[in-house]
């Protein structure tokens, strides 16, 4: 009798497994049975041209209750639009005329796509937009479509570009993407066009052994940055990540360098200035940028340097390293709120060393050197008494416990944890919005009319005029 049970047991498991496996191999004709998309529509953002982008994936979902096969997935213009698609580790390439037949979906079972593209040169000076479908028939009959589309941008493309003679790069009616740096020869001068936008991708930077100049307008900035258009997160683009290229370097045969209205944001360190002739200019910046860096803003050993109207921000070592050297600093925003790193890991805004290197003299007026943590001025004194070490800072705000020092510390505000008008720094300016960060003066800043108009220059970052009472900083607020 037990025996009999058993064999009974067997036959009805064996039954039921086959009717299972009958269920799963079953697809409806059914029009209303259909597949469920993660997304309707993929978004490439900008791309430049006859470069290839990101990869970009959605999930494709079975929700419907019953198999459901796909007779045919296709993208619907072929060849033409530029996207690449892979469906479930399916290349939809030329050799299979950029399609797949019968992909079964069983009930709640997924695929997944994965979409990349190298759009086609568009001949058009501004970007314009790139769609294609990628279509999925059912066996119903019914077809479903998702979206795929991207700007497209015609740009020069550039690789490891080698300046041995005077020249001029210009970036006004199309982009330059700039693969692997240029060098400037030692005997050489590279003169960048007002007005340009030069985009370097992660391997490229400006290396400099003769000289750059780089002297934009305030209606026509010059701009250097990373390559990067598309966003890591919805709310963060890259080019407001750190770290996207490798900056600029000007090596100790370098001088004459000019940086007006210039903006220089994202590389991994903005500007470094290698040890040269304090008695010879290295580098003048005026009414120019250098913001979110993963090393240093600017770093210059034992140079010669001039900073007026500058903003320099947010970097992950020091914004502003002086190492020696001869610095005059005039009407500049230095400030250390970066944001991708905690506070104990990140360089002070202002960090001036003399033990290495002699310090000739750095004045430092008009200016707010401000952070998120208390104490963001180092100012490092030399081991050997008789080495070179004068500074001097006037009408400045300085986020540093005070410092009882009147012959290098004149009509200074000394600002710490108990400022009510500028905690951290930040009331100093309009409010931010994730990592969008503006340097603008806020109307309660203790910076607004703190300025001295002996010494304050003329005009602002911006090249606005400063009134008679100018602010503090390389922004002037503008009053109602």
């Amino acid at each position: 009798m037990m025996k009999f049970r058993n064999i009974t047991f067997m036959m009805l498991a064996a039954i039921a497994i086959l009717a299972s496996c009958g269920d799963d191999d079953s697809f409806t004709l059914s029009p209303s049975r259909l597949l469920t998309f993660s997304t309707d529509t993929v978004r490439l953002d900008t791309v430049f041209s006859n470069v290839p982008t990101v990869t970009r994936d959605f999930w494709v979902y079975n929700r419907s209750g019953e198999g459901i096969r796909c007779t045919n997935i296709r993208l619907e213009r072929g060849n033409q639009s530029g996207f690449r698609i892979n469906v479930d580790g399916t290349y939809l390439g030329a050799s299979i005329g950029f399609q797949t037949n019968d992909v079964e979906l069983r009930n709640k079972d997924s695929i997944r796509v994965f979409v990349e593209a190298t759009t086609p040169y568009n001949h058009g000076d501004r970007p314009q937009l790139v769609e294609d479908n990628l279509l999925f028939t059912l066996e119903s009959g019914v077809t479903q479509k998702v979206n795929l589309n991207a700007y497209s941008w015609d740009a020069r493309l550039l690789s490891n570009v080698h300046i041995s003679k005077d020249s001029v790069l210009t970036a006004v009616d199309k982009p330059i993407v700039i693969y692997g740096g240029i060098t400037v020869d030692s005997t050489a001068t590279l003169t960048l066009a007002p007005g340009s936008t030069f985009y370097f991708h992660a391997d490229a930077g400006i290396n400099v052994y003769g000289t750059l100049i780089a002297e934009g307008t305030p209606d026509a900035n010059i701009v250097l940055r990373g390559d990067r258009l598309d966003r890591m997160f919805d709310n963060l683009p890259y080019d407001q990540m750190s770290g996207l290229w490798q900056g600029l370097h000007f090596q100790s045969s370098s001088y004459g360098n000019r940086l007006f209205y210039t903006d220089i944001h994202s590389p991994f360190d903005g500007i470094v200035a290698d040890s040269s002739d304090v008695e010879r200019m290295k580098l003048e910046m005026m009414c120019s940028t250098v913001h979110n860096c993963q090393g240093y803003g600017l770093h210059a050993v034992n140079s010669r340097i001039k900073l007026e109207n500058c903003q320099i921000t947010n970097t992950l070592n020091d914004c502003l390293s002086v190492d020696g050297g001869w610095a005059d600093i005039n009407a500049c925003t230095i400030a250390q709120f970066y944001p991708f790193e905690a506070y104990i890991f990140q360089g002070v805004a202002m960090h001036v060393n003399a033990d290495l290197h002699p310090l000739e003299m750095l004045t430092c007026q008009n200016t707010l050197v401000t952070g998120a943590v208390n104490d963001v001025l180092l100012i490092v004194l030399p081991q050997d008494t008789t080495q070179a070490c004068n500074y001097h800072y006037s009408h400045c705000i300085l986020r540093t416990p005070a410092i009882d020092d009147s012959l290098r510390f004149s009509n200074v505000v000394f600002e710490d944890a108990e400022d009510t008008t500028a905690v951290g720094g930040r009331k100093h300016f309009v409010t931010s919005t994730d990592y969008n960060y503006s340097f603008q003066l806020d109307s309660i800043s203790t910076a607004i009319d703190q300025g001295d108009p002996a010494t304050a220059p003329p005009v602002d970052r911006n090249g606005l005029p400063r009134d008679e009472r100018p602010d503090i900083g390389a922004f002037e607020y503008k009053k109602l």
